[in-house]
C-alpha cells in the first residue's frame, strides 16, 4: 500500500477544508448507482459548518466589523456553534453561542471546552425553539457593547464558503461527472452554494435539496422534529427564494435507519441529517441506475451516540424498537416499520 505524503498546515483553520471523497459500494440495494459521499466530518471541528464558520468572521475581520474586543453571538443547533468556538478561540474573541435543548449535549460540551459561553433558551415561542434563540440573539445584541451577529441564517458568506470549497473539490474530483448531489438543507447555506458554483460552470447536475418532515422550507407544513441540523421551523433569509431541482423529504426515523444502516453496510458512523440524505438516495435508486451520485454527509455520528445511535431514545422519541430498527435497514425500499401507523 502507497503511502501519501503528510500535508502540512499553517494552523488548525488552514485544515479546514480538503475532506475526502468516499465511493460507497455497498450502502444501495443495486450497484449499477455510483454513490459517493463528501465526508465533512474530517475538518477539524467535526462538520461542514466550520467552512462558512471561518470565513464569516475572517470576513468581518478583515471589514473591520470586528476587533479584539468584540463580542461573538450566534445562534446554533450544535455545529455551527462548534465551528465558530473554534475560529473565535483561535483568533481571542468572546463567543455566546445561544442553544436550546435539542441540542445534542455533547456538541454543547464541545463549544464550552473551546471557551464558548452556553445561553440555554428553555421555551419555544409559538412552537418554535428557533424563533425562541432568534429573539435571545437580539436581546443580546442590544445589552452587550460592542457584539457582532454573524448571521449563519442571512450571511452571504456562508453559501460562497461552499461555493469556493465544498463543491469545487468534488467537482474537480470528479472532472465534473456527476449526474445527481444531494446536500440536507437548514439555512440552506450549503445546497445554494454548491448549486449556484455547478451552474456557473455549466454542469448538468441536478442538486437534490434534502429536507425534514415538519419544517418549513419549500413551501412545507411546520412540525415536530427531533434531528437538529436538518429543517427549519422559520423561514431563514437565505432560503427565501431558493429553488432546487428536486426536493425530498425525510422523516426523523428515516434519519436514524440511515445513520445505522451507513455503520453497518460501509462501517462510517455519520450525523443524523447525514442519514436523512443517504435514505432518500436509497428511496430514489431506482431511478438512479447508471447514475453518478454524490451525497453531501454533514458531520459524525460519534455526536449522536446518545440519540439516533441510542434503542431507549429512539423508542421514546419516535416509537421504533431496534428489531423494527433492524427490519428497516435491510428492507427494500418499499418496507415498512409497524411504528409507520403510529
Amino acid at each position: 500500500m502507497a503511502l501519501r505524503p503528510v500535508i502540512t498546515a499553517d494552523s488548525i483553520l488552514d485544515a479546514i477544508g480538503s475532506t475526502p471523497l468516499v465511493q460507497l459500494r455497498r450502502y444501495l440495494d443495486r450497484s449499477d448507482v455510483k454513490l459517493y459521499a463528501k465526508i465533512e466530518a474530517f475538518n477539524p471541528g467535526g462538520s461542514a459548518k466550520d467552512r462558512p464558520a471561518r470565513r464569516m468572521i475572517e470576513e468581518a475581520i478583515e471589514s473591520g466589523h470586528i476587533d479584539q474586543n468584540t463580542t461573538i453571538i450566534e445562534s446554533s443547533s450544535g455545529n455551527m456553534g462548534i465551528g465558530l468556538a473554534q475560529v473565535c478561540r483561535y483568533y481571542g474573541l468572546r463567543l455566546i453561542c445561544v442553544v436550546d435543548p435539542n441540542a445534542q449535549p455533547q456538541n454543547v460540551a464541545i463549544m464550552r471546552a473551546l471557551g464558548a459561553e452556553i445561553d440555554l433558551v428553555t421555551e419555544p415561542m409559538q412552537g418554535d425553539f428557533l424563533a425562541a434563540r432568534l429573539a435571545r440573539v437580539c436581546e443580546l445584541l442590544e445589552t452587550i457593547d460592542g457584539s457582532y451577529w454573524p448571521n449563519q441564517y442571512s450571511n452571504r458568506q456562508n453559501p460562497k464558503a461552499h461555493q469556493l470549497g465544498t463543491i469545487r473539490e468534488i467537482d474537480e474530483a470528479l472532472w465534473g461527472q456527476m449526474d445527481y448531489l444531494f446536500v440536507a438543507t437548514s439555512s440552506t447555506g450549503t445546497a445554494s452554494g454548491c448549486r449556484d458554483y455547478l451552474r456557473k460552470h455549466g454542469r448538468d447536475t441536478e442538486v437534490v435539496a434534502v429536507d425534514a418532515e415538519g419544517s418549513v422550507l419549500f413551501g412545507g407544513v411546520p412540525g415536530r422534529r427531533r434531528i437538529p441540523g436538518l429543517g427549519a421551523g422559520r423561514m431563514p433569509r437565505l432560503a427565501r427564494g431558493q429553488s432546487f431541482d428536486h426536493v425530498e423529504r425525510v422523516s426523523d426515523l428515516d434519519c436514524v435507519v440511515g445513520c445505522r444502516r451507513m455503520a453497518d453496510r460501509e462501517a462510517i458512523l455519520v450525523g443524523g441529517s447525514a442519514g436523512g440524505v443517504l435514505e432518500s438516495i436509497r428511496a430514489m435508486q431506482d431511478d438512479l441506475a447508471g447514475k453518478t451520485c454524490v451525497a453531501v454527509l454533514h458531520d459524525s455520528g460519534t455526536r449522536y451516540l446518545d440519540t439516533v445511535f441510542n434503542d431507549q431514545w429512539v423508542f421514546e422519541s419516535l416509537r421504533c424498537t431496534r428489531d423494527e430498527i433492524h427490519q428497516r435497514i435491510n428492507a427494500t425500499v418499499d418496507g415498512h416499520c409497524p411504528a409507520d401507523a403510529a
